[in-house]
């Protein structure tokens, strides 16, 4: 096959089809989001002892899993802004997002009636996939806008986005009193970035997305591709094992 051919191979590959490299590496970020998750629950029945709210070692985990999750679906938003998906995908696969953000609320609001989660991580997906949809024509100005968005908590911060009402902007002058919080700022900077980081790849080296998997991580990608489900159902099963397993004791 001459040069010219492969590389045209690569390209439509490309525009069509999962992409198992980045379904994985959202893989990576389900399972240590579990791990982080299960933690927590351990914490929560008071079966260890740890502070998952202000202690760096699972403050700085929980940023990094977030951001993974943000930047995944940012690179996900060029592929499929290359593969010409229409807004009717798009609001069919937002729906789904945000009723299970509404449902991450309720079930919140029963166990943590005082820090039920308002602005988590599904409800950040919802608003911040809308905003990146509608300004993906940034081109380059993406590094920079994201780059601004990323800092923009650091240098403005007013009491009147601390509110339940205003916060999910993000310019808080304290965190909210929530057990997760997803704000538009800082991380449509992240996900500004994974769609031009998207773009960048599939322009100048399609391979790295398009590429086969080392042998022995296909899980992964398959639980990339099943994440939302994954998410609403991961917590339940997890709260479930515990209870039956304290009440066995």
């Amino acid at each position: 096959m001459s040069k010219a051919r492969s590389s045209s191979a690569t390209s439509a590959e490309a525009r069509v089809g999962r992409f198992d490299r980045l379904d994985a590496l959202r893989g990576v970020a389900i399972v240590w989001m579990a791990l982080f998750h299960f933690c927590f629950d351990l914490g929560h029945f008071k079966l260890i002892q740890q502070n998952f709210y202000t202690d760096p070692f699972w403050t700085a985990q929980r940023a990094v899993i977030v951001s993974l999750f943000m930047f995944t679906a940012g690179v996900g938003q060029a592929i499929a802004l290359q593969q010409g998906q229409g807004w009717h995908r798009f609001w069919r696969r937002w729906a789904q997002i945000a009723a299970c953000a509404i449902l991450v609320s309720a079930g919140s609001a029963v166990m943590f009636p005082k820090s039920f989660i308002s602005f988590g991580v599904l409800h950040g997906f919802a608003v911040l996939l809308i905003l990146v949809r509608l300004s993906h024509g940034a081109g380059a100005w993406l590094w920079w806008a994201g780059a601004l968005a990323i800092v923009m908590p650091q240098l403005i911060q007013h009491v009147w986005f601390d509110t339940r009402w205003t916060n999910w902007i993000g310019l808080v002058t304290r965190k909210p009193i929530t057990e997760d919080y997803a704000p538009v700022l800082p991380w449509l900077g992240v996900m500004w970035w994974g769609l031009a980081s998207g773009r960048w790849i599939l322009n100048r080296h399609p391979a790295w997305l398009t590429g086969s998997l080392p042998r022995g991580i296909g899980g992964l990608a398959l639980l990339g591709r099943w994440s939302l489900s994954f998410y609403m159902l991961h917590q339940p099963v997890l709260i479930g094992s515990l209870l039956l397993v304290a009440a066995l004791r």
